[in-house]
């Protein structure tokens, strides 16, 4: 992929995540940076899983994208709550 396919699949994946954890979004970078980092953990988990992307080509990047980038917001949330807890 060129580093544009990865801006767009970034920017999807991190948008659709932030939005169905509940947020609006962290801003179009912030929702690059959490696509692309999730594109990365996506892959990790996918390929550790045995699992492969129900579609193929763009879609199919994105989905796991998004899985991605869902466990990296649950993370994130988590490690946010357990600072905030006295």
């Amino acid at each position: 992929m060129d580093v544009l396919t990865w801006i767009i699949v970034g920017l999807v994946a991190g948008l659709l995540a932030s939005l169905v954890m509940g947020g609006i979004g962290y801003g179009i970078f912030g929702d690059i940076v959490i696509g692309i980092l999730g594109a990365v953990i996506g892959g990790w988990l996918f390929a550790r899983m045995g699992w492969g992307a129900p579609v193929s080509g763009l879609a199919g990047a994105i989905f796991v994208a998004f899985i991605g980038a869902i466990v990296l917001l649950v993370i994130i949330r988590l490690l946010r709550g357990a600072r905030r807890a006295p």
